[in-house]
């Protein structure tokens, strides 16, 4: 198959999924082109299937805000006649499927019919996307797409709740690539680094937006390093980052925490880590949850959004209510005071994780893109 993916090229979890899935699935032979603004921060182009092709937004006074959507759709359109693409694979609602639909309108226009598939993540229909603004164009969008999917139950149960929508949603959780974290001999497990023997290595990663409550994070270390020795890695940048800094300061910890601001080395500090912190205020689905028990990293995390569809409580973790942050310390103390208990969780951490390997979700989208463009070839 020949598919055009069209995603934000960020650190986000949308981004970083949509590349590794399109990555897989040239690996399996299909050609793939990724079709967005600046070249994703984890894509490699030394495979022959996989092809870039930037979307340039020129720059005119006339425009206060500059059109992107506008250039989003041409660039499909002429890809697709370019390259002869059969199917549009979109991530975001907003602005993608939007630009996604006015490419396909235009391509029907010459006698080019192709389905496109459309996958929500989350702050599309969560936050942005249920802004009064947006919430028409976003119902329009997903109505309009041929296949819809959501990385979680609860994400789809919220996109029914807010929008008018007629279109069945397919739950395809996200994923991750187990097969990288035991090939890749550059991961050397040197705690040292970061830590001495007897402390236990507590970690989080995000953005630092308010939605993931890095106080709360903050808070819950306080309480672990007041029982045991640990020390916290704090991964990402953000909002949130300097009120982070300031309250460890405040609480006399900042000697037992790590700033690393947005690292490439993700993997390496969770190799090192024995606990992940995920006391969000929502998770679509918590894929930084997910990457982390990759790495047989246990999880303390909220109940909210799709988190319980990924961290199994009292099995790979605990999930307690938003905002508990007495209760989360204490469930993270049972992991981490004795290394008999500690072991039993990574080890379970490892096995929930392998439910999500990328090789058990892969043939999930393939079905879906094979039956989309069945359909359509059906219609010429």
């Amino acid at each position: 198959m020949k598919i055009a993916i069209v995603c934000y090229p960020t650190f986000g979890g949308s981004g970083v999924v949509a590349t590794e899935l399109g990555l897989e699935l040239a690996r399996l032979g299909h050609e793939i082109h990724f079709i967005t603004y600046s070249q994703p921060v984890r894509l490699a182009l030394l495979n022959p299937n996989v092809h870039y092709h930037e979307v340039n937004v020129p720059e005119y006074p006339l425009f206060h805000y500059q059109p992107y959507e506008l250039a989003l759709s041409s660039k499909l359109v002429d890809m697709v006649k370019l390259h002869k693409i059969e199917i549009l694979h979109v991530h975001y609602a907003i602005p993608h499927a939007y630009a996604g639909y006015m490419a396909k309108q235009m391509l029907k226009d010459e006698g080019i019919e192709i389905p496109m598939v459309t996958t929500l993540h989350g702050t599309d229909i969560t936050l942005v996307g249920n802004h009064p603004f947006y919430k028409p164009a976003v119902s329009f969008s997903i109505n309009k797409s041929d296949v819809v999917t959501s990385v979680s139950q609860s994400l789809k149960d919220d996109t029914y709740s807010l929008f008018n929508i007629k279109k069945d949603i397919h739950v395809i959780p996200n994923f991750i690539e187990l097969d990288k974290n035991s090939n890749d001999p550059s991961i050397a497990c040197r705690r040292s680094v970061m830590a001495k023997p007897n402390e236990r290595i507590i970690t989080h990663i995000s953005n630092f937006r308010k939605v993931k409550r890095i106080p709360d994070v903050v808070k819950i270390f306080y309480k672990i390093q007041q029982e045991i020795p640990a020390k916290l890695m704090m991964v990402g940048d953000g909002p949130e980052k300097e009120k982070a800094e300031a309250l460890c300061q405040e609480l006399g910890i900042l000697d037992k925490v790590i700033f690393f601001g947005n690292s490439n080395e993700i993997d390496k500090i969770l190799s090192y880590s024995d606990l992940f912190l995920l006391p969000s205020e929502t998770e679509s689905f918590g894929l930084a949850a997910l990457e982390a028990m990759a790495w047989s990293v246990p999880v303390i995390s909220s109940n909210s959004g799709g988190l319980s569809e990924v961290n199994f409580e009292g099995i790979s973790g605990y999930l307690s209510d938003v905002g508990k942050t007495d209760e989360m310390a204490i469930n993270a103390l049972k992991i981490l005071r004795d290394d008999e208990a500690l072991l039993k969780f990574k080890n379970n951490a490892l096995t929930v994780a392998k439910k999500f390997d990328i090789k058990n979700i892969l043939p999930l989208y393939v079905k879906l893109y094979e039956k989309a463009i069945k359909k359509y070839s059906k219609k010429k």
